[in-house]
């Protein structure tokens, strides 16, 4: 058995994707967040996972994670390596965890780590974990998940994904590694993943969006 976990926060207006404002407003931020979380939802709910669960901070739980069969956990205080950490202390099956700001991520990108993860064998890999551009990570899987391994870690930083994956490393575990994708945090990003993902439902709000935007 396998969970993919999805971690995300009520897309609320000046609560989420700030760096996008301006030349976005709040609310058109907002859109985009909520955009590139439903493209989020859309690839979760193909992979071949026995268990999907949103691990989710605010008061309204999006419909698309309802109805593509999400489990929900609220998500605990503190900084984000406790909340991190809380969960996967929680869970007790090989996990997966991928954030909401990576529109264009699709099958391909977790293929391994999944098959990995659900298979095992005589030379399995104990984590998996996904490199941000920014030097962050969009995804951490581990086959027996340990709060330990996050708690402590530095995040939002340059260096929050080596640091992470020293931590791995460190704790003498074998370590895959996952594509290099673009996190959604400035309006260069948002562009490039556009690009990158153009049929996306992420795309087509940004598309409409930048109409009339100064170039």
């Amino acid at each position: 058995m396998t969970v993919v976990v999805v971690i995300a926060k009520e897309c609320l207006p000046g609560r989420v994707k700030t760096r996008l404002s301006p030349p976005f407003s709040p609310a058109e931020a907002a859109r985009l967040a909520q955009a590139s979380l439903h493209d989020t939802f859309a690839t979760v709910a193909s992979l071949p996972a026995s268990r999907r669960v949103l691990y989710f901070d605010g008061s309204h739980v999006p419909a698309a994670a309802l109805s593509s069969g999400f489990e929900v956990l609220a998500q605990v205080g503190g900084g984000l390596d406790v909340r991190l950490a809380h969960l996967f202390d929680l869970l007790a099956e090989p996990t997966l965890l991928v954030g909401m700001d990576t529109p264009q991520l699709g099958a391909t990108d977790v293929a391994a780590a999944l098959e990995s993860l659900t298979q095992g064998g005589d030379h399995e890999v104990d984590c998996w974990f996904g490199p941000a551009a920014d030097g962050g990570f969009w995804a951490l899987g581990m086959r027996d998940p340990r709060g330990d391994l996050v708690r402590g870690v530095p995040m939002s930083r340059d260096d929050t994904g080596a640091r992470q994956l020293h931590r791995l490393e460190e704790a003498g575990l074998s370590v895959g590694t996952l594509p290099v994708l673009t996190d959604l945090d400035t309006v260069a990003d948002a562009f490039l993943i556009a690009a990158t993902a153009p049929d996306s439902r992420f795309a087509r709000e940004f598309r409409r969006l930048t109409v009339g935007q100064p170039s």
